[in-house]
């Protein structure tokens, strides 16, 4: 029901975010809360009255209005007990009128603040996933996790608990300041001598509070981000033994985010004393000269009672207002946060007439490219290939050499500094992005699982597979024998990242969900590494089915793996300093055949080992 109705259109920018947009298209709910706003508002101006009735005219022989005295007249009759009787009743109406009303402010007002909420998590889901992986590369999750959670929560908070309260209490002093001034202006100016210095004290905290406040939730973020970093990352702590540096680490981060939300609520704690300090001092003046008026027989009692009554409630807004600056400054702070964030530009997205990327054939080319993280410092160094539809080409090259830079430029992971990478002829950075990434599969060195069944993780790559179609890819991949050994299959769910399978189990999923995309590129990144002789040899396996008919780019570190490629690149410091097939790279004595060298003696040296041990 609500789907159609709070769905968030893609192409917004991020300085769009604002409240008043976001609240427009609840307008049929906040003019319902509007009169429910009204009726609290006229039900807190009314409360005093039937206690002023019957101090008046019925206690004494005080004349009623005239309009008033027929009004009982008709309804109640005309003696004393019959005002009184107006008087009960008036306070049950009022009563029922301010816990309706009260009622149906709390509710939709809770209703729409959930789904701004949600609107703008949605908003902020939607552009941070749009990122580059540059941007990712320079921030920590922990803060963005924050920004979605804690940040849009504060906000959601002034929308739920505070937005309409001011309007309440906004509403109701102005009904009340009429009333008074009605009754006894002179009296009323006295009353409300104390307000400038209220709001004066109230404005000269809100600066403070609001730097408090973003030191606190800077803090915040800095320790969600180190329970993040040191939950993902549990196996290495476990391994090196770093349980007591983990725990000293966070309860450094802990007791800084403890100090600055103490020093934030010590800051708004003094608030509300003074504040309470001046409104007591306020009545007791008001007290002492309004009884002094009614001594002199220039204001009734009932009017004082009254006059008191709205003083206490004229406070209470005075002093909701006043302590209100704390929820004001926190959404501040937590809308600056998205706002900045928002403001963070997609450094790799789009052209105005980029194309979708249909049948495509895999010819890949570079053009002098050159790469960097930074301008400054080059991880790639005029960089020329070409790779015909349906080759195998590899790249090898010491740690470090600019290998999975090369690449991720294929996929527009990030765009070149200077040169061309085309595909099929035409400018990567013609094609939309999203249909370029539908037209390459990946086996990536670290396999990312989900926490699903495996079925949805080998469906990831095409996500309206059918289950016929992820038993074939299973099968392709050498996986579907152990998935029907799970205790549930293919529904057997897998833990965060994969971590109840094994290396080569988790590999060859991956490839399953590979195989599924049936895409005419296939992007390795050292798909072997970390597996032992068995497991990599079913890898081996599943991956030359997958590689059937298909533009194939391995990165690879064992060359046993890429030896059968049709062209091999091997790179140095960000530079091809070879290319050829295993056999002509190997005569030429180079770098590949040093590389080669090396690793055929450490293989030999481990089946040397291997076989003594045995």
């Amino acid at each position: 029901m609500h789907a159609s109705n709070h769905a968030m259109p893609r192409e917004e920018t991020a300085e769009q975010i604002n409240l008043f947009r976001l609240l427009k298209p609840h307008w049929r709910k906040l003019a319902l809360v509007g009169f429910a706003v009204i009726g609290v508002s006229a039900a807190d101006l009314l409360q005093p009255w039937p206690l002023k009735i019957v101090l008046d005219y019925v206690l004494t022989d005080r004349p009623m209005p005239p309009w008033l005295e027929s009004f009982t007249s008709l309804v109640f009759g005309g003696d004393r007990l019959a005002i009184l009787n107006l008087a009960v009743v008036s306070v049950v109406v009022i009563a029922v009128v301010d816990s309706i009303g009260s009622y149906v402010h709390t509710y939709w007002m809770t209703s729409v603040g959930e789904w701004v909420g949600h609107d703008i998590r949605a908003k902020v889901y939607h552009h941070v996933e749009r990122l580059s992986l540059r941007y990712y590369d320079q921030r920590r999750t922990g803060e963005l996790i924050s920004r979605m959670t804690s940040d849009i929560d504060a906000i959601q908070t002034l929308i739920t608990s505070a937005l309409m309260v001011t309007v309440i209490d906004v509403l109701t002093l102005s009904g009340m300041l009429g009333v008074m001034l009605y009754l006894n202006w002179r009296f009323s100016v006295i009353a409300l001598c104390i307000t400038p210095l209220l709001f004066f004290v109230a404005f000269k905290y809100k600066r403070r509070i609001k730097q408090v406040s973003r030191s606190a939730r800077n803090k915040q973020s800095e320790m969600v981000s180190t329970i993040q970093e040191v939950f993902s990352s549990i196996r290495v702590v476990k391994a090196f033994a770093r349980e007591e540096f983990e725990e000293r680490r966070f309860e450094k981060e802990s007791r800084e985010q403890v100090e600055a939300a103490l020093l934030a609520r010590a800051i708004k704690a003094r608030l509300s004393p003074l504040v309470d300090i001046i409104l007591a001092a306020g009545t007791c003046f008001v007290l002492w000269y309004g009884a002094r008026l009614v001594l002199s027989g220039a204001l009734t009692a009932g009017a004082l009672v009254v006059f008191m009554l709205y003083l206490r409630k004229l406070y209470s807004p005075l002093k909701g207002l006043a302590k209100m600056t704390s929820t004001f400054s926190r959404a501040s702070v937590g809308l600056e946060a998205i706002q900045e964030l928002m403001r963070e530009q997609e450094q790799v997205s789009d052209r105005t007439d980029a194309i979708e990327a249909r049948d495509l054939k895999g010819k890949i080319e570079f053009d002098h490219v050159d790469f960097g993280y930074s301008p400054e410092r080059l991880a790639l160094k005029d960089i020329s290939l070409t790779i015909q539809p349906g080759q195998v080409a590899a790249f090898v090259g010491p740690t470090g050499a600019g290998k999975t830079t090369l690449i991720n430029l294929i996929p527009r992971f990030y765009d070149v500094l200077s040169g061309h990478v085309r595909i099929d002829g035409e400018n990567a950075r013609s094609f939309k992005l999203e249909s370029l990434r539908q037209n390459i599969s990946f086996v990536l060195q670290e396999t990312i699982l989900f926490h699903a069944p495996v079925w949805q993780n080998i469906a990831y790559g095409k996500l309206d597979a059918t289950r016929y179609e992820i038993v074939r890819a299973a099968q392709l991949a050498n996986a579907h024998e152990f998935i029907i050994n799970m205790p549930h299959g293919y529904d057997s769910m897998i833990g965060e990242r994969g971590v109840t399978l094994s290396g080569g189990q988790r590999q060859r999923i991956a490839i399953a969900r590979a195989i599924i995309r049936d895409a005419p590129i296939l992007i390795m990144d050292e798909p072997t590494t970390g597996l032992d002789a068995a497991s990599e040899e079913l890898v081996l396996a599943a991956l030359n089915n997958l590689m059937a008919g298909r533009t194939c780019i391995i990165n690879a570190h064992r060359l046993a793996t890429i030896r059968r490629a049709d062209i091999i690149f091997v790179l140095q410091e960000g530079a091809i300093v070879e290319r050829g097939t295993h056999e002509e790279l190997l005569s030429r004595g180079g770098l590949y055949a040093a590389l080669y060298d090396i690793q055929f003696r450490r293989d030999q040296t481990e089946e040397a080992e291997t076989a003594k041990s045995s």
